[in-house]
C-alpha cells in the first residue's frame, strides 16, 4: 500500500485545476462548463479515446482514401500563398522519396512562415483529404527531424482526446489537454493515486495498479503498458457500476416490505380455467412462477419481464393482476400513450369478461362524471383494475390498496415518475415494468443491474415467423401489384413515413405525398385508405384506427406514431418507406405491427439504391432473424449503448472507458467478482475491504443505475 492519503483521491487531485500552470482562473472556467474539468483528478480521469503510432514513418506514395492519420519524414520544397483576407491559405510542398503532398494552413500562416524552413528535414504528422483527386494535409503537426535516429522512434504512442469545436478555438484541441495532463502527471506521486481494489483481486484477475494504469492510459510505454492500463480502468469501472447495483438491490430487499400474496384461487383459477385464449408457453409459464416467488417472499418485487413484440406479455400481465385480485388488493396497469392505454383497455376487458371484474380506464381525456366515477372507485376499492397513461401519478388519483402495477413499455416513463406510483399505498405494491424493446444482456447488466429479469424468448402457438424483405424504388410497381394480392385476400396493409412534411434537407418520400400516390394506385371505391400522423387530434387518431380495426379501410399510411399500441391480426403487411432512416430498434418495433394473426405476414423495406455500409448492415439484419435480442445486440454493436431507446430515461449509460459492445468479458468478470464480493463481506467490512469502502462513501460512485422504483 503507497504511503499517504490511503483512499480515494489525495488533496493533490482534488486541488482547482485554476492552479495548474498556464490554466487559470478564466480558463478554469471555461475548462469547467465545456469540459466537466474542475479538479486535478477530474483532468486525470479525462481518457483518451484512441491512440496515434508516431514510432512508425511512412511514406507519401502509402496514403490512401482511409487514411486516418500519418507520419512523413522529408522537406518542405517550397511556400504559396493562396487567396486574400478570410480565404487567404498558405501551402507547402512536401517531399519524401516517393512523391509529394500539399500541407496547408489556414490560420497561424505568419508563424508559419517565421518557424518552418526550405529544404529542412521535418517529421510531419497529420490527417490527409482529398481535395481535387490531390491528397493534402491541412494544419499538420511539423517538428524537426532529430539527428539521433533512436529520437523519431522515442515518440511513440500519442494520446488523442475528446474535445469540442468551442474548446479547439480555446486552444484545448488533443494537443492541449495532452500538455496539461502531461505536466499534472510530471507533479503527480505514486501516494497520490491510491490502490482502492483489494490485492487478492488484483492477484485473481491480473490487474495492474491503479498508479501505473492512470500514468499509461495516457502516456503509455508501449503497447503492452496500454493494454495492461486499459484492461484495469475498464474493470474497476465495470465493477464499481455492478458493486453499487448489487448493493442498491440488497438494500431494498431489505427495507422494502411488499404485499405477501398467499391465495391464488377464485379469479386466477377462473381466468387460467375459462378465459385464457390460448394455452401459455413454457416461456410464459416460468415468467409467471418466477413472479409467483417474488410475491411471496414478503419483499417488494422489482422485476423487469423482457419479451419480443407478440411473444404474449399482455396475458402474464393480466394475471399477475389477478393475483394481487385474490388477495384484496387493486391492480394498476400504466402505459405511455392513450393508444396503447385504450388497447390495453379494450382487451383486458375482452379477456376478463364474464368474471364480475370492475375495469377502467383513466387517460387525459376521460373527464367530468366519468372521471369522477373512476377516481371515486379506486378511493373506494370498487374499481379493482385500472388501466392508463401518466394520469395515474397525479395527486388527485388516490388508492384504496393498491397492490400490483404493471408498467408497459417502462423506458417511455421517467424515474420519477414511475416512483410516485409506488408510494401510493403503506406497503410498496409489487412492480412490474415491461419491454418489447430487447435490452442487449451486457445492457441489461449495467442499466438493470439491479432488477430482476424475466424474458419470454417463445412465441404463442400458431404464430409465423415475419418474411422481411428488402426492395428498392424500381420494384415499387411489383410491391403495389404484390399489395393488392394481399388485400384481394381480405387481408389489410400498413405504410409507414419517416417524415410528415416534406424537407429540404433529407429527400424522403413525406406522409403527405405518399399519400397522394397510394390513392393514385388504389383508387376509390375499390380500395379505402386510413391516415395517422402525430400532428393530428387524439380523437381523428382514434376515428381513423377505428376505421382501418373494423376493416373499413385496407391501407393504413402512418408515421411512427403506429409503433406501439395497435393491434390488428388481420394485417399481413408492413411497408416501411426510407428504411435506411430508421434504427434497428424501431425498424423491429414497426415490424412487430404484423404477424398478429395465424396468417403468413409480410415487412417489405423500402430505400434508395445508394445506402451508406451502415444502413446495408441494418438491413441485411432486418431480413436475416427475427429474434429480437439478436437485433437489440446489432443495435448496441451499430450505435453504442447512449443512443439505444431508454437508456437516458432508465439510468444513462456514461462509461468513460469501457465498451459495452466490444468489452462484454471483462463486464462478465467484474459482474462475478461483484457477486462474489457481495455474498462474502456485503458490508465490506473486512480488513482487506476497507480502501474499496471509503473509496465508495467519498461518493464517487453516487449515481444509482437504473433504478426503477
Amino acid at each position: 500500500m503507497f504511503v499517504g492519503h490511503i483512499y480515494g483521491m489525495s488533496k493533490l487531485l482534488q486541488t482547482p485545476i485554476e492552479f495548474l500552470k498556464t490554466v487559470g482562473p478564466q480558463r478554469a472556467e471555461f475548462l469547467q462548463k465545456e469540459l466537466s474539468l474542475h479538479t486535478y483528478g477530474d483532468l486525470m480521469r479525462y481518457y483518451p479515446f484512441r491512440y496515434v503510432d508516431r514510432s512508425k514513418i511512412y511514406l507519401v506514395k502509402d496514403i490512401e482514401p482511409h487514411t486516418q492519420f500519418i507520419q512523413l519524414k522529408g522537406v518542405i520544397t517550397g511556400f504559396r500563398t493562396i487567396g486574400e483576407k478570410q480565404s487567404k491559405r498558405l501551402v507547402a510542398r512536401f517531399k519524401d522519396s516517393s512523391g509529394e503532398v500539399e500541407l496547408v494552413w489556414f490560420k497561424g500562416i505568419d508563424w508559419v512562415l517565421k518557424n518552418l524552413k526550405v529544404n529542412t528535414e521535418y517529421l510531419v504528422f497529420g490527417k490527409p483529404t482529398l481535395f481535387l483527386n490531390d491528397y493534402n494535409i491541412p494544419h499538420p503537426e511539423v517538428d524537426p527531424v532529430a539527428m539521433e535516429p533512436d529520437k523519431v522512434s522515442a515518440v511513440g504512442l500519442q494520446p488523442v482526446y475528446p474535445t469540442t469545436e468551442k474548446a479547439r478555438k480555446r486552444f484545448f484541441d488533443s494537443k492541449g489537454i495532452s500538455r496539461l495532463t502531461k505536466q499534472l502527471i510530471g507533479q503527480v506521486r505514486e501516494s497520490d493515486l491510491p490502490e482502492f481494489l483489494p490485492a487478492a483481486m488484483l492477484q485473481q484477475y491480473r490487474l495492474c495498479s491503479r498508479a501505473f494504469a492512470l500514468v499509461n492510459i495516457h502516456f503509455p510505454k508501449n503497447e503492452k503498458a496500454l493494454h495492461e492500463a486499459t484492461r484495469r480502468l475498464k474493470f474497476e469501472e465495470l465493477f464499481l457500476i455492478q458493486l453499487q447495483l448489487l448493493k442498491v438491490k440488497a438494500n431494498r430487499g431489505e427495507a422494502a416490505r411488499g404485499a405477501l400474496l398467499e391465495r391464488i384461487d377464485g379469479k386466477f383459477d377462473a381466468f387460467y380455467k375459462n378465459n385464457l385464449p390460448f394455452q401459455l408457453t413454457g416461456a410464459q409459464k416460468r415468467v409467471l412462477k418466477e413472479i409467483r416467488n417474488d410475491t411471496l417472499s414478503g419483499r417488494q418485487m422489482n422485476r423487469l419481464l423482457q419479451g419480443d413484440v407478440g411473444s404474449g406479455k399482455t396475458i402474464v400481465a393480466v394475471l399477475t393482476m389477478l393475483m394481487a385480485l385474490d388477495n384484496g388488493y387493486q391492480a394498476c396497469l400504466m402505459a405511455p400513450t392513450e393508444i396503447l392505454a385504450n388497447q390495453h383497455f379494450d382487451s383486458v376487458t375482452e379477456v376478463l369478461r364474464g368474471l364480475h371484474i370492475e375495469v377502467a380506464l383513466l387517460t387525459g381525456n376521460v373527464k367530468g362524471k366519468q372521471r369522477k366515477y373512476v377516481l371515486d372507485g379506486l378511493a373506494n376499492g370498487s374499481i379493482q383494475i385500472v388501466i392508463g397513461t401518466h394520469a395515474l401519478i397525479e395527486d388527485t388519483v388516490v388508492f384504496n390498496n393498491i397492490g400490483m402495477v404493471v408498467i408497459d413499455e417502462q423506458h417511455r416513463f421517467g424515474v420519477a415518475q414511475r416512483a410516485r406510483l409506488w408510494t401510493k399505498n403503506d406497503i410498496a405494491p409489487h412492480i412490474l415494468v415491461m419491454t418489447a424493446t430487447p435490452i442487449p444482456r451486457t445492457l441489461a447488466m449495467t442499466v438493470y443491474g439491479d432488477l430482476d429479469v424475466s424474458v419470454i424468448d417463445e412465441l404463442p402457438p400458431g404464430r409465423k415467423p415475419i418474411h422481411t424483405a428488402h426492395r428498392t424504388d424500381a420494384h415499387r410497381s411489383a410491391v403495389f401489384g404484390f399489395l393488392k394480392q394481399e388485400i384481394d385476400k381480405g387481408r389489410q396493409v400498413y405504410m409507414v413515413y419517416p417524415l410528415i412534411e416534406e424537407s429540404e434537407a433529407l429527400d424522403l418520400k413525406h406522409l403527405m405525398d405518399g399519400y397522394e400516390s397510394i390513392s393514385r394506385a388504389f383508387p376509390k371505391p375499390t380500395y379505402q385508405i386510413s391516415m395517422v400522423h402525430g400532428r393530428m387530434r387524439p380523437a381523428d387518431k382514434d376515428y381513423e384506427m377505428q376505421r382501418f380495426l373494423q376493416k373499413e379501410t385496407q391501407i393504413m399510411i402512418a408515421t411512427t406514431v403506429i409503433e406501439v399500441g395497435v393491434n390488428v391480426p388481420n394485417a399481413s403487411v408492413m411497408v416501411i418507406e426510407n428504411a435506411e432512416r430508421f434504427g434497428l430498434s424501431q425498424l423491429h418495433q414497426l415490424r412487430g405491427r404484423v404477424g398478429r394473426g395465424a396468417d403468413q405476414s409480410y415487412c417489405i423495406l423500402m430505400t434508395g439504391t445508394k445506402l451508406s455500409a451502415e444502413s446495408k448492415q441494418r438491413i441485411s439484419v432486418m431480413c436475416s432473424t427475427n429474434d429480437g435480442f439478436v437485433i437489440a445486440e446489432e443495435d448496441l454493436k451499430l450505435r453504442g449503448p447512449g443512443d439505444l431507446e431508454g437508456t437516458q430515461q432508465s439510468g444513462t449509460v456514461n462509461l468513460r472507458l469501457a465498451d459495452l459492445a466490444a468489452d462484454v468479458h471483462i463486464l462478465e468478470e467484474a459482474r462475478k467478482c461483484a457477486l462474489r464480493l457481495m455474498q462474502e463481506d456485503s458490508k465490506l467490512m473486512k480488513p482487506e475491504n476497507q480502501a474499496l469502502l471509503h473509496y465508495l462513501k467519498e461518493g464517487r460512485q453516487g449515481t444509482e443505475w437504473g433504478r426503477i422504483s
